[in-house]
């Protein structure tokens, strides 16, 4: 069994240290981080509390549940889900599935509509599994190095953890776009928060400086774009919402021009998390499939944490959906 403290952190002096005792203790309690350990690891670890995805009972939509499948399966292995709410159909191996051909792939998809009574429009997806990639274990030193930085900019850590869980999780990776480290920033983007890089240096592999650029993205840009783009359209937010914190996680992925066009498209009148599963549906611009599945890999990875220190444990534990049919697609 896990061992959970709750213990707050109050004060930057004490985060930033390490000491058992804060030097001095100030105004900045922040109830939302916790230290957690469990009885494999003596090490006390910050982690945010996400207790807003229970409450709004997304730890069971269809669609958290596919990815949560998603990252604990094999690549040798897939699921076959329908796109608009990624509903799983079936698993099947990777080998079977690429044998098939487009041809054959085609006509397994056609099947399936006809199985589940789909229209014949109904995009029906093959995902193979993504273990390799993510791995929440491996990112929890860094969530911890990544807290103090951003407490000390006035950024809500809660972006640190869920950036750190699905961008590069516990690796410093360069993606085929070009960007770099842990919190997988544009060069153009790097250099304008203050990074160097250049033909010899690239401090985006530095994860201290870039824990503050991220941070300082998130405070001079990602956040105040999700505001104004609120606000022109007349809709009240409070930023410790959860929506409001997975929206700007949208921009900061997807850039802040897309998702107004996506917003645009919705037209919504109200925030809330209904906003959030119709941007789930929404394509404008270069809003895609990525940018929608963004907040889905958060939640996913956020409850993926929790599960590894039975926070929730009811709850955060990687539900088993039962697959209608386990053979493979020949």
């Amino acid at each position: 069994m896990p061992r959970i403290f709750y213990l707050p952190i109050i004060s930057f002096a004490f985060l930033l240290t390490g000491n058992s005792l804060p030097a001095q203790v100030t105004a900045n309690v922040r109830p939302d981080i916790i230290q957690v350990t469990t009885f494999n690891d003596t090490a006390l670890h910050n982690m945010v509390k996400t207790n807003q995805i229970y409450e709004a009972g997304l730890d069971t939509l269809p669609q958290i549940l596919f990815w949560r499948r998603i990252m604990h399966l094999t690549p040798d292995s897939g699921i076959v889900s329908l796109a608009s709410n990624r509903f799983i159909y079936c698993q099947v191996s990777t080998l079977s599935w690429d044998n098939l051909g487009t041809a054959g792939q085609d006509a397994y998809r056609d099947s399936v509509r006809k199985k589940y009574v789909l229209n014949d429009s109904a995009s029906v997806l093959f995902t193979k599994g993504k273990n390799d990639f993510y791995d929440a274990s491996a990112v929890i030193p860094q969530i911890d190095r990544a807290i103090p930085i951003f407490v000390q900019q006035g950024v809500d850590p809660f972006f640190a953890q869920a950036i750190l869980l699905i961008e590069s999780p516990g690796k410093t990776l360069k993606s085929n776009v070009g960007a770099n480290g842990a919190f997988q920033l544009m060069k153009s983007v790097a250099i304008q928060m203050g990074l160097k890089v250049n033909k010899t240096v690239d401090e985006r592999k530095d994860f201290e400086k870039a824990s503050w650029a991220a941070a300082k993205l998130l405070r001079t840009v990602c956040i105040p774009y999700t505001r104004s783009m609120l606000e022109k359209r007349g809709i009240a937010y409070n930023e410790n919402d959860l929506w409001f914190r997975l929206l700007v996680l949208h921009v900061y992925h997807a850039g802040a021009g897309n998702v107004d066009k996506a917003l645009t498209v919705i037209a919504p009148c109200d925030g809330g998390m209904q906003l959030i599963e119709t941007l789930w549906q929404t394509k404008a611009g270069a809003f895609g499939k990525s940018s929608q599945s963004y907040s889905q890999l958060a939640i996913s990875a956020l409850l993926d944490l929790d599960a590894i220190y039975g926070i929730h444990t009811e709850t955060a534990r990687i539900t088993k959906t039962p697959l209608e049919n386990q053979e493979s697609p020949h």
